[in-house]
């Protein structure tokens, strides 16, 4: 009864909130209120939506979020004071954008410095911060800066969008999110200061680096280099050592994931008391970035452009493509005049991406550390999963394995489906494109201004899909079984 009583009393207060709210709106000094009782259905609407939402789970409302952003970025970018020639922007292109930017991915149809004004750049960047620190976080900062109550729905939110273990402290962890955030995007910028105002000026120069920096940051690949040069990316300092190290530190920094940066500051940078998790990501991304250096060195000989620079420029080249090309989307070399194993050794490190938590995309460095240690249990003839003296359960690895199946599915899929509507591409430069798109990083083989509207829909579906998670997704379109008290018996099949 008491409980009945308080649920009662709840419904009461939030009706009765509503009616103060809808009352205070009136056609006219001479007209009565919209709603005068508690019976009205405009009022019933609000209530029942209001108490959707609070049962909505996580796996909806995320995807839901970054929809929700895109539609509205998409109607800002729309309008004419957003590009320099009004109208010359179908809104397709608008939803392709705010999709790009929203998903923190880069992909882009136009150039972005010669086709929006500072308005739509602010909008893009203004998406890009929101995409790639998670809009939950933006959230709960706006009620924790309100002195507003967080309610158990919002942590839980919280807790999911920035992939956190726990949901105790998760007020204290976006904190520390937000300030290291604003903190390290204001040392990038910066750094990168010295470089565009003396040759943008001090207002120009300090807007170019505040835009590179977070771009680099949040992993989202956009630039604004077309200032010199359209489509150019960072073509035009890749011998510079200066900028290329600024922009690989941003990078790696976003890559890594807040939980690593709390970690790494809580224990003093000592590697032996790390969690696994910590430990895991840190030797998984070193690895990853100088194998994949000397990998694409090797796979890049022969090629004209690469063969035109010597050994410090094609080192530096070499090391930035490993650092972008798995979750940023800068590019120091034209991707399309590549050979093609260097183009097939960057799909590969794009699916693996950057690590969970993070800013950027991919499924993810331990997912990948995961499958491969799984491996080396299987050829050791081991039951268990182990990596540090500590073993990985195994829900962890049924989650890795559906993961990578649902990214490698899910870009191929999509790839066959773009080849068939285009007629004019090969499955390489389509899977390329995918993989980008649902690994939200960003690099094109040039393909992306030659597509069709239905390819770009697909496109930004692989984004959202990509930025949101897989398993995020799978959860959101799928419902959920009851829990069965029975187990069936077990029985052996042939593998391999």
């Amino acid at each position: 009864m008491e409980i009945t009583a308080f649920v009662e009393f709840y419904n009461d207060v939030i009706v009765q909130y509503c009616i103060m709210k809808i009352q205070s709106f009136k056609k006219n000094n001479n007209e009565k209120t919209y709603v005068q009782n508690r019976n009205n259905p405009l009022l019933r609407m609000i209530y029942y939506l209001h108490r959707r939402w609070t049962n909505l789970p996580s796996a909806k409302v995320i995807p839901l979020g970054f929809i929700g952003i895109i539609i509205v970025g998409t109607f800002l970018l729309w309008l004419p004071c957003a590009s320099r020639s009004a109208g010359s922007v179908p809104l397709s292109d608008c939803w392709f954008t705010a999709a790009s930017a929203t998903c923190v991915t880069g992909l882009v149809r136009y150039d972005t410095q010669r086709t929006w004004t500072l308005f739509g750049q602010v909008v893009i960047l203004t998406m890009i911060q929101i995409g790639g620190v998670g809009f939950m976080a933006i959230v709960l900062s706006g009620l924790v800066a309100a002195r507003r109550r967080i309610f158990l729905h919002t942590r839980r939110l919280m807790q999911d969008s920035i992939s956190v273990g726990q949901v105790g402290g998760i007020v204290r962890i976006t904190e520390f999110v937000m300030k290291g955030t604003f903190l390290i995007e204001g040392i990038g910028a910066l750094l990168l200061s010295f470089y565009f105002i003396p040759r943008l000026g001090f207002g120009k120069g300090i807007w170019y680096s505040i835009f590179h920096s977070i771009s680099a940051f949040c992993n989202a690949g956009f630039d604004l280099m077309g200032v010199w040069e359209p489509g150019s990316s960072l073509i035009l300092v890749k011998t510079n050592w200066y900028m290329n190290i600024v922009y690989m530190l941003l990078i790696t920094i976003g890559g890594l994931g807040f939980l690593v940066w709390k970690d790494l500051l809580d224990n003093r940078f000592h590697f032996n008391r790390l969690r696994l998790h910590s430990k895991l990501v840190l030797v998984t991304s070193a690895v990853l970035t100088f194998g994949g250096a000397i990998a694409i060195f090797l796979l890049e000989i022969g090629s004209p452009e690469f063969e035109a620079l010597n050994l410090k420029g094609k080192i530096l080249v070499s090391l930035f493509q490993s650092v972008t090309c798995r979750t940023a989307g800068f590019c120091t070399l034209d991707l399309g005049a590549m050979t093609s194993a260097a183009q097939a050794f960057m799909i590969f490190l794009m699916f693996i991406g950057s690590s969970s938590g993070s800013t950027g995309g991919g499924m993810k460095t331990t997912t990948f550390v995961v499958h491969v240690l799984s491996i080396r249990a299987i050829a050791r003839r081991r039951k268990t999963i182990e990596a540090f003296h500590r073993s990985i359960s195994e829900e962890t690895v049924h989650t890795a394995s559906c993961i990578a199946a649902l990214y490698i599915f899910s870009a191929l899929l999509f790839a066959l489906i773009i080849c068939s509507i285009e007629g004019n591409i090969t499955f390489q430069e389509a899977f390329f494109e995918t993989v980008s798109s649902v690994a939200t990083v960003g690099s094109t083989l040039g393909l992306t201004a030659k597509l069709s509207m239905v390819s770009k829909l697909l496109l930004t579906v692989l984004m959202i899909f990509g930025r949101s998670g897989t398993v995020t997704m799978l959860y959101a379109l799928t419902r959920r079984d009851k829990k069965v008290q029975a187990k069936y018996p077990a029985e052996s099949i042939t593998i391999g």
